[in-house]
C-alpha cells in the first residue's frame, strides 16, 4: 500500500474510532493535512473499498474500516512515548479517584458506626478536604441535658452546620486521642459539651475523626472507641 493510501486508511480508523460514524473525503480533507483534494482522496477511498478495508453500511457516502484495517492499524502500532505517558497520567489519576471514593465510603461507615457504638455526635473531615460530614444527631437530642435545653440543642446543630470546621482548622489534633472539655472549646455555644479529636491517615488520605457530646460523656469508652474506630478505618 502506497504512503497517501496509507494515511488516508489511518484517517479513516482513528476518526472512526472516536466518532463511531461513518468517515466521508470531506472529513478527511479538513481534519487531515494530506496535501491532496477530496477528488484524489475519494478515489484512494474507492480503491481501499475494493481491497475490502472500508464499506458503505448504508447510502451515506462515508466508509467504515473492516476488520482487515484495524489489523493493519494495530500491526504498524509503535510505541509513542506520549501516548504511553498519557495513559499513565490517566490511569494514576483514576486510581487516586477510585481510593478517595473508598476513603470517603470507608469514613462514611466508621463514623456512623462511631456514633451508634458511642451514643454521641460522631463526625470527620473528608480527605484532601475541610468538608465535615457528621452523624448522630438524634443522640444529642435525646439526651437529658439537651431534652431540657432545646435551644442549646439547636446552637449545637448549628454549629456544626456552620462554624465547626474552622474549630477543627485552630485545634491541634494528632495520631493520639485529644480532648477539649466544656470552656477549652473556643465556641461559646458548644462549651456544654466535649470534643475529642484524632488524626486518621488512610492510604495516604488525612483528616480528622472525632466524637462531641456532653460533657458529662463516657470520656475512657469514647477515647477508646475513636482509636477502635480509626485502627478499623486502617485495616480496611
Amino acid at each position: 500500500m502506497d504512503s497517501r493510501r496509507e494515511k488516508i486508511l489511518k484517517a479513516i480508523v482513528e476518526q472512526f474510532i472516536q466518532t463511531a460514524s461513518p468517515i466521508g473525503s470531506k472529513l478527511i480533507y479538513e481534519e487531515y493535512d494530506l496535501d491532496v483534494s477530496p477528488a484524489t482522496i475519494r478515489n484512494e477511498m474507492a480503491i481501499l473499498e475494493k481491497e475490502g478495508l472500508i464499506v458503505q453500511p448504508h447510502t451515506s457516502a462515508g466508509r467504515i474500516p473492516t476488520s482487515h484495517a484495524y489489523r493493519l492499524f494495530v500491526d504498524q502500532l509503535k510505541h509513542n512515548l506520549k501516548l504511553i505517558n498519557k495513559a499513565k497520567e490517566d490511569m494514576e489519576m483514576i486510581r487516586k479517584q477510585f481510593y478517595l471514593d473508598k476513603a470517603k465510603e470507608k469514613l462514611y461507615e466508621m463514623v456512623s458506626i462511631l456514633a451508634t457504638a458511642t451514643n454521641n455526635v460522631s463526625f470527620a473531615t473528608l480527605p484532601n478536604n475541610k468538608q465535615l460530614f457528621y452523624m448522630g444527631i438524634s443522640n444529642v437530642l435525646r439526651q437529658p441535658e439537651f431534652r431540657a435545653n432545646p435551644s442549646g440543642a439547636t446552637q449545637v446543630i448549628e454549629v456544626l452546620e456552620t462554624k465547626f470546621s474552622e474549630l477543627l482548622s485552630n485545634l491541634e489534633v494528632t495520631e493520639e486521642p485529644s480532648f477539649y472539655i466544656g470552656e477549652e472549646n473556643v465556641i461559646p455555644e458548644i462549651q456544654s459539651c466535649s470534643v475529642l479529636v484524632q488524626r486518621y491517615n488512610y492510604k495516604g488520605f488525612k483528616g480528622i475523626m472525632g466524637i462531641l457530646g456532653a460533657t458529662r460523656m463516657n470520656y475512657s469508652y469514647n477515647m477508646a472507641a475513636l482509636k477502635s474506630a480509626i485502627d478499623l478505618l486502617n485495616g480496611f
